[in-house]
């Protein structure tokens, strides 16, 4: 039986529900994705760690869950808002509901309540610190434990979410490269996609030392999407400018992305309620050409729109920007021949819950090995 269940947030607004998944209470940033699929792929997201994620789309549960779709190894979320579960999932691919999966790895949410109201109020107020609780139930007591949670910005997360052990994904047919990925939160997709195309990827913790990446002799590397804020991610950025020194090709995705910002001397910045969902449009300035991408970002990359920026690797410059707010939403760097060096996307073109717009970049990185072999 569903109890009752309070959501609140750090600005004191409240939302009376009844609970859904497991019971008891949960902290986090409390964010939104539009996506009107996908859920499971969304959830166990490592670059959702410590949020609490509120669907948009009033349906939730539908299809259930099944085994395949996973993006890593466990829930990640803090929290989940929904306003309407499914009753009984349908799906021939199903092998429990959602609020079984949300019972069994103990994550608490809350359902019933106006997501629209919700969202509405943090496209206005931004993303905050909020909490859901089945125990506590009175809102001045509930926000009191709120405002005692860290807030994102300034919270080093990339460590918590990363692989302990590094581990290999074998090419699919003929091995044409050997790359690197460093874990910031990788998503299963991502290797597969590579995997896909010849590559053998050796994942390694966002913790590996430079001695450790080189002896793999990698003929490209990578670094993934993952959680928290990029200005505390020291130790990737050090070792990027290391590798980038090197003349490693380098291909980032979302966390990946803003490393790589910082990496060639580019501030980030603190979103005022990020990027999430999988209909978001994306111009790619060297073709002209229009992407609708998925998304899950908080924080971006602070650059010029319309000016190259010198940096000790090359000359680095705005590849794609959103056709919402123009936020960047990719960088390239190119050498002095005009090759492209290496280069990064704010999205996800690995996204296995679509849209598969992007997935020309996985191409666009074997070119850049190939023209450096």
């Amino acid at each position: 039986m569903s109890q009752p269940a309070l959501l609140v947030l750090e600005d004191g607004r409240s939302f009376a529900g009844t609970s859904y998944g497991a019971t008891g209470e949960t902290f986090g940033e409390a964010v939104f994705t539009t996506g009107m699929t996908g859920y499971q792929e969304t959830l166990t997201d490592p670059s959702y760690h410590r949020q609490i994620v509120t669907q948009t789309a009033p349906h939730i549960g539908n299809t259930g869950v099944n085994d395949e779709d996973d993006e890593s190894q466990k829930i990640w979320v803090a929290g989940y808002v929904v306003r309407d579960p499914a009753r009984v999932p349908s799906n021939w691919r199903s092998v429990r509901s959602l609020d079984d999966q949300l019972q069994g790895q103990g994550i608490v949410g809350i359902s019933g309540i106006d997501t629209r109201a919700l969202t509405r109020h943090l496209r206005e107020r931004g993303a905050m610190r909020a909490g859901i609780s089945t125990e506590i139930l009175d809102p001045s007591e509930l926000l009191k434990k709120v405002l005692e949670q860290p807030p994102m910005a300034g919270s080093e997360l990339a460590e918590e979410v990363t692989t302990v052990e590094s581990y290999v994904i074998p090419a699919e047919g003929e091995k044409r490269f050997t790359v690197v990925a460093l874990d910031l939160g990788i998503k299963a997709m991502t290797p597969k996609r590579m995997a896909e195309r010849g590559i053998e990827v050796h994942v390694l913790p966002a913790t590996a030392s430079l001695e450790e990446v080189l002896a793999v002799n990698p003929d490209g590397i990578f670094m993934s999407n993952g959680p928290g804020d990029p200005e505390t991610t020291e130790h990737p950025t050090e070792l990027l400018k290391a590798l980038l020194q090197r003349g490693k090709p380098y291909f980032g995705i979302c966390f990946g992305n803003q490393v790589f910002g910082r990496a060639l001397g580019l501030g980030t910045f603190k979103l005022k309620y990020g990027h999430r969902g999988i209909n978001q449009p994306v111009l790619d300035r060297a073709t002209g050409k229009v992407e609708i991408t998925a998304q899950n970002h908080g924080f971006a990359v602070d650059a010029p729109l319309e000016e190259t920026i010198e940096t000790p690797y090359g000359t680095a410059e705005v590849s794609h920007v959103s056709l919402n707010d123009n936020v960047v939403e990719g960088l390239k760097l190119t050498g002095g021949d005009g090759k492209v060096l290496a280069f990064s996307v704010q999205y996800h073109p690995e996204a296995a819950a679509g849209p598969h717009d992007s997935a020309y970049l996985f191409d666009r990185f074997i070119e850049l090995m190939e023209g450096r072999a």
